[in-house]
């Protein structure tokens, strides 16, 4: 196409609702490999968004819970790494471009696609929705392709759980530029390294960590609540005495080691063992009890949170400093969102006044 030209760069659009404070499995999931993406400069431009809006759209109710969750977004994400020099940071329901996207892209999906949508029915359901589904939050692909769009993402970090929505992103920028030409950006997913970032379980080994069910261990946690929740952590049902043989395939004890655990550690906390093979071989033979691999996974996580609360303590002493990087993180982003709009706009032929 002449006139209507996209980018060339390689960016990353990525964010979480903020709907409490972020764990350890945004952390895995999400925020190590974003920090590390920011630094290895293998990309042109990064989006890291507050979706307050789209917390909204189950949480309409509770506004001021959204709003201050904003700010323990913000401050996870600093206390982290992220750099507001090296990526941008802005709050979804700034950037009023994306409403207007979104408001465009909903002509080019049907309701029947979007009931289809496996993540779209395994949200409802575990909210118990049923029929009264917000139309927002039923529209959430739509509206994830605006955000994609408005950014010209080439790449969208995201957990497997995620890939249908991100299927039915394609779907829609690829009906728009069908119709329109070629226009929009058709992202690519980036999946997680390692398998087990993708399935953190909660502390109760029920579910992935989550908020509603509290079992999770906050990255803003205190190190007595860290050391607390690891000590009641469930582990093996059948493991009762240490000479037990044990499970470490579906114990979250383990499974938190293999996400964390390295190999330097063991010489630094637990130097009867070499590495977490023969520590997990020895709890599958018998002989080591739940205990003592608490106390090690507990040094391991204290290690990896404490220079993030220490970070997250420095940022929470200038909440105006926090609002002032995302206030100039909106208008950067809100910048490139209008360039985009612009450009979707002039291939619908409603440019009327360009």
């Amino acid at each position: 196409m002449s006139e209507i030209t996209k980018t060339n760069k390689k960016i990353i659009l990525t964010g979480d609702r903020p709907t409490g404070r972020l764990h350890l499995g945004h952390y895995v999931g999400s925020l190590k490999r974003r920090v590390e993406l920011q630094n290895s400069k293998t990309y042109d431009e990064i989006y890291i968004m507050i979706a307050d809006a789209q917390a909204l759209t189950d949480n309409a109710d509770k506004p001021e819970k959204v709003r201050q969750n904003v700010t323990e977004v913000a401050l996870d994400y600093l206390a982290c790494g992220l750099d507001p020099k090296l990526s941008t940071l802005f709050i979804q329901s700034q950037i009023a471009e994306l409403t207007e996207l979104a408001f465009y892209y909903l002509n080019l999906v049907t309701v029947a696609r979007l009931q289809r949508n496996p993540t779209v029915k395994a949200e409802s359901i575990a909210r118990g929705f049923g029929s009264g589904i917000p139309v927002g939050f039923f529209t959430y692909p739509v509206s994830q392709t605006a955000d994609i769009t408005a950014f010209d993402a080439t790449t969208v970090p995201v957990g497997e759980d995620q890939l249908p929505m991100l299927e039915q992103a394609r779907e829609i920028v690829r009906s728009f530029n069908g119709i329109y030409g070629d226009t929009l950006v058709e992202p690519k997913e980036l999946l997680p390294e390692n398998s087990v970032c993708g399935r953190l379980p909660g502390t109760d080994g029920t579910a992935k960590m989550s908020k509603s069910l509290g079992n999770c261990i906050y990255l803003s946690d205190s190190a007595d609540e860290v050391k607390s929740k690891i000590m009641s952590m469930y582990t093996d049902p059948n493991h009762i005495k240490v000479e037990d043989k044990g499970n470490t395939k579906d114990n979250p004890v383990f499974i938190y080691l293999d996400a964390f655990s390295k190999s330097g550690d063991f010489q630094k906390y637990l130097p009867d063992y070499a590495n977490l093979a023969e520590l997990k071989a020895h709890y599958e033979r018998g002989g080591l009890g739940d205990v003592k691999v608490k106390r090690f996974l507990n040094s391991v996580l204290q290690e990896t949170l404490e220079p993030l609360r220490i970070r997250r303590a420095e940022f929470q002493k200038d909440i105006g400093g926090v609002y002032d990087m995302l206030k100039a993180g909106c208008e950067r982003a809100r910048e490139t969102a209008a360039r985009t709009t612009a450009r979707v706009k002039k291939a619908m032929k409603i440019d009327y006044f360009g």
